[in-house]
């Protein structure tokens, strides 16, 4: 991976550690838009937290285990797509994602999410994909729902936000599955 193109106007790219601006200065903000849902804001106060990040994404991708792509469209960074790890003995991963408040609403994470899948599955040969989404979480839901993910179940209190635990819904999809919708 990777450069990769998601339609005219947009495209994935690993992330650099040249993209540390225009990454804190999305994060910066949207602070509060994506405090909602993402723990990690806090940790997120200067430019070299985002340095920071990015050289672990790195070292993630050199490892074969993940990796983090920005989206950019229209010549700006919109959000952040990418596996969370990759379990090659089960044929398994997660996908993460997030986008700044001003790109929702334009199908750029369900394009964005739909490319990393057809990634995993057909470069990566996996067999298995899951999103985890908070069950509050309605846009973050809307992904998976909209690309043929089922639900499985739900993980009461899988993750801790500032003052409070949330549960996630677990999604999942197959290749075999994922193969038919694109029959």
């Amino acid at each position: 991976m990777f450069t990769h193109e998601v339609d005219e106007s947009t495209y994935l790219k690993l992330l650099e550690i040249r993209d540390a601006r225009p990454i804190f200065n999305l994060v910066n903000q949207n602070r509060s838009h994506l405090k909602e849902w993402m723990p990690w804001i806090d940790g997120n106060k200067k430019l070299q937290d985002s340095e920071s990040f990015i050289k672990s994404t790195l070292d993630k991708f050199s490892n074969g285990n993940g990796f983090d792509a920005a989206i950019w469209h229209k010549g700006e960074v919109a959000g952040v797509v990418g596996l969370h790890y990759i379990n090659q003995n089960h044929g398994l991963t997660s996908i993460g994602y997030w986008l700044g408040k001003d790109f929702e609403g334009k199908g750029l994470m369900t394009k964005s999410v739909s490319n990393v899948i057809d990634y995993a599955f057909h470069t990566l040969q996996l067999n298995r994909i899951e999103i985890r989404c908070a069950t509050e979480n309605k846009r973050s839901q809307a992904i998976p729902e909209r690309l043929g993910f089922t639900k499985e179940g739900v993980i009461r209190d899988a993750e801790y936000l500032y003052d409070h635990y949330v549960d996630h819904i677990v999604y999942g999809l197959l290749r075999r599955e994922w193969e038919q919708t694109k029959a």
